[in-house]
């Protein structure tokens, strides 16, 4: 769909976002999460979550996805994010489904992980630090190593994009074929070693559009939905805290330090969210490289902020693993590193900023992407 200046709203459907939030209320319990995190999994969680066809929401049906928009599926993840869920949602339909249906992979029965681009001068790196090798009728053999695989150790196959013979292509690789190392992030959610010591899978030419750098843009919108949600829910229970924490014979949220941490959150929160559904409403109708950028920069921001405001806010309870709060500001602090760093969006940024020169500027800022067209 072809971007202009005044485009028409993109509407999410309230029964998704009901539906969800529903599923995840009932699941997603102190202890669910808790064990999800001691074991690397909670099939359970994931297989209800397969069931309602929100593992695939953004997979067209002729691809064998539930046939949703890109936006509908943003929303699901900003409720992962804000209920903690402990499943890799983002990897399964947004990237790993989006990369497989984009290419015409048949996609298997299981779970679907993404082997992460990696940042690299001047862009994006495909495949980590493995090399790709065509063997002929549509097959090819990875080798190399891979960091920080999303729920590796699950998955029926792994997805990534490489260079083959100097052309982009799409792999899907049983996991089968590769050696597996069990490895979690600092919130506990699995984020494997995977070595392809010669793996053999499917393979077919990226088309146009779809590469490294477009992997990670979709990576980082994901990503940024989560801390949307993930910032909210924090925000939320700093403030029914300090509401029912009473100190000097009053709450300690009417306490003026304590208030401009509750402030300085609920803005946090309010940004990052409205961030996100700016970015993923100009995804869905085309390129959004501007928007993604500045959301995620926003969003990596925002998580440093609202976790130090609603920890102080919170003290020593805020340390405790009974208490709920770790659950979001470990995932915030992962999530804030993944498909990119502070540093590295700051750069695109700035190359967009310089790159359209002075008199592009403000276009640039009031219109985004299509400044760049």
């Amino acid at each position: 769909m072809t971007q202009n200046s005044t485009p028409e709203p993109v509407v999410v459907d309230e029964l998704i976002t009901e539906t969800a939030d529903r599923l995840f209320s009932e699941l997603c319990t102190h202890e669910a999460v808790q064990a999800a995190e001691d074991s690397g999994d909670a099939p359970d969680i994931w297989g209800a979550f397969r069931e309602t066809g929100f593992d695939l929401i953004a997979v067209p049906e002729d691809a064998g996805g539930s046939g949703g928009t890109l936006a509908e599926a943003i929303e699901v993840l900003r409720l992962v994010g804000y209920h903690s869920a402990p499943i890799p949602a983002a990897e399964n339909g947004i990237l790993g489904g989006w990369l497989l249906a984009e290419a015409g992979i048949e996609r298997p029965d299981g779970l679907v992980t993404v082997v992460p681009p990696r940042a690299a001068e001047g862009g994006w790196s495909g495949g980590s630090a493995c090399s790709a090798e065509v063997t002929g009728d549509g097959r090819v053999t990875l080798t190399g190593e891979a960091h920080r695989v999303p729920s590796a150790r699950s998955a029926e196959t792994i997805a990534c994009v490489c260079e083959c013979d100097g052309q982009t292509t799409v792999v899907a690789v049983p996991t089968s074929e590769c050696e597996i190392t069990p490895l979690p992030n600092m919130a506990g959610e699995p984020r494997d070693t995977v070595r392809f010591d010669g793996a053999t899978g499917q393979a077919a030419p990226a088309p146009d559009g779809v590469d490294a750098a477009a992997l990670a843009e979709r990576g980082a919108l994901s990503r940024v939905a989560l801390m949307a949600g993930a910032i909210e829910k924090m925000c939320q229970l700093t403030v029914s805290y300090t509401n029912e924490r009473v100190q000097f014979g009053r709450p300690v949220a009417r306490f003026q330090a304590v208030q401009q941490h509750l402030v300085w959150a609920a803005q946090d929160a309010a940004l990052v969210r409205m961030a996100a559904e700016v970015a993923a409403r100009e995804a869905t109708r085309g390129s959004a490289a501007f928007e993604i950028a500045a959301a995620k920069l926003i969003a990596n921001q925002a998580a440093a902020r609202a976790t130090k405001a609603c920890h102080q806010a919170h003290g020593a309870m805020g340390m405790t693993q009974e208490y709920p709060l770790h659950h979001f500001s470990r995932r915030l602090w992962s999530w804030r590193k993944e498909y990119g760093s502070d540093a590295h969006w700051s750069a695109v940024l700035g190359n967009m900023a310089t790159g359209v020169g002075a008199d592009g500027l403000y276009p640039l800022i009031t219109s985004g992407t299509l400044a760049l067209q």
